[in-house]
């Protein structure tokens, strides 16, 4: 009761709510005088009822009631006792009632944890900002526990003195701090062929934004006096599959980070304590973590990850490699699979774009599969190589529809439609898709996952 105070009187004036029961009954009944008959007696009947509801609400709530008696105009038992205190939770924690929003992992892409893929959950997020426990995770043998106080940093090769760098040697250097997305370059995958499931989850998933803060590795690579026939860095990492790749010196020198803290706090295991690599707008695979040794040589080292894994297999049977950015992308995160529609009336359409060449310059929607489109809404910071939130206002009239997003970033490059995207690629990829996503909205509010060529 006493969480109602005001109320909207006759031409829009603020109006007092009574507090007490036999005011409230006084109130009811001159309200009623001005109604007929039998508009009188029934509004009579429900004001006391609510009169008796708020009088009872203390002793239901001192009782511990639950469910629709903690409802307005009861007081909830909440708001009736000490919570817990600041030293029960010396490490902050989601609310118990937010345990669904969780990373979630796919069985059918790995055989074992240790080589596994755990999803973001896009549609429970706000902003463009993931938190750091629901960043996703792709590991090749799972994630070591590296001991800062002993973990190294080689770097050699063609420079002029090479140099071991502790994590205290390394934190001594110029930091900087960006936002930035990561995704790996399977993302989508698993719909190169047609549609696979429901859920935006498991289609978009491997996508996360975060504020990475580290040393620039041109910094690093000056301090080790690169020698000018440094033409790629070999960066591996001190996990148990060694994991390896080639970087051309271009994006060594451009915007290549060694970060240490994520979201402000110290890299998280599964992310690359106590070192990784980021190469922002690249393909997730370069961002090599647990990061031991840098090499500089003047060719690419061909390893695995980047022969038989990374590459694009075309139509024609070849294979391209060294595919490193991220284009242009885009989804609808609200209405999607997780997030139906439960009822008719007016919502706001949201959903993510990205670009790994730089800023996104403008979204549009199709409601029809494409046939028309409306330009969203950009909202909130459009920062070059991380997420951009998009809207759009969707008056929603019960009928059925194929929602679309279409990004375009500041380079002109427009997100492609799959008929272009297999056009160029294939269906035998399994990287880079980047097509234009379909949700298919149905009369029940249910979001289905489809495809239109």
């Amino acid at each position: 009761a006493r969480t109602l105070s005001m109320a909207r009187g006759e031409k829009g004036q603020r109006k007092r709510i009574p507090r007490g029961t036999a005011e409230l009954r006084s109130h009811m009944a001159e309200a009623a005088d001005r109604l007929p008959m039998p508009e009188r007696r029934d509004f009579l009947l429900r004001g006391l009822a609510f009169a008796g509801a708020t009088a009872a609400a203390p002793v239901l709530a001192a009782e511990g009631a639950t469910g629709a008696e903690s409802l307005p105009p009861h007081v909830p038992p909440w708001t009736r006792s000490l919570g817990a205190g600041v030293a029960s939770r010396p490490y902050g924690a989601p609310s118990e009632f937010e345990a669904g929003v969780v990373r979630r992992r796919a069985p059918w892409p790995m055989a074992n944890d240790a080589s596994s893929i755990s999803f973001t959950p896009l549609a429970e997020l706000n902003g463009i900002i993931t938190p750091n426990g629901l960043v996703f995770e792709r590991h090749h043998a799972g994630v070591p526990a590296n001991d800062p106080g002993l973990h190294r940093l080689l770097i050699h090769g063609m420079v002029k003195r090479p140099i071991v760098l502790t994590m205290d040697d390394l934190v001594r250097f110029p930091s900087v701090s960006v936002i930035r997305f990561i995704e790996c370059a399977g993302n989508g995958a698993i719909d190169w062929r047609g549609p696979q499931v429901d859920s935006l989850q498991f289609t978009h998933g491997m996508l996360s934004c975060c504020e990475w803060t580290g040393v620039p590795l041109s910094l690093v690579l000056e301090e080790a006096g690169l020698k000018p026939e440094g033409q790629w860095v070999l960066a591996e990492g001190a996990d148990g599959s060694g994991m390896t790749r080639s970087i051309p010196i271009e994006k060594a020198l451009d915007d290549s980070l060694l970060v240490y803290a994520q979201n402000g706090e110290m890299l998280r295991p599964e992310q690359g304590y106590p070192v990784r690599l980021l190469n922002p707008g690249w393909e997730g695979n370069t961002s090599v973590k647990w990061l031991r040794r840098l090499e500089v040589g003047d060719q690419p080292w061909h390893q695995r990850e980047e022969t038989s894994k990374y590459t694009d297999l075309m139509p024609d049977g070849s294979a391209r490699q060294f595919t490193y950015v991220q284009e242009t992308n885009s989804v609808i995160t609200f209405p999607c699979p997780e997030k139906p529609v439960r009822e008719k009336g007016r919502y706001e359409l949201e959903g993510l774009a990205w670009s790994g060449r730089g800023r996104i310059r403008r979204v549009d929607v199709s409601l029809d599969g494409g046939i028309t489109w409306r330009e969203a809404r950009l909202k909130g910071l459009i920062l070059p190589k991380a997420l951009t939130r998009f809207s759009l206002d969707f008056d929603w009239d019960g009928g059925p529809a194929l929602l679309q997003s279409r990004a375009m970033d500041e380079t002109g490059y427009v997100q492609p439609t799959l008929s272009q995207l297999r056009e160029a690629r294939g269906t035998e990829s399994i990287y880079h898709k980047n097509a234009i996503h379909t949700w298919r909205l149905a009369q029940s509010g249910e979001v289905t996952n489809v495809q239109i060529e």
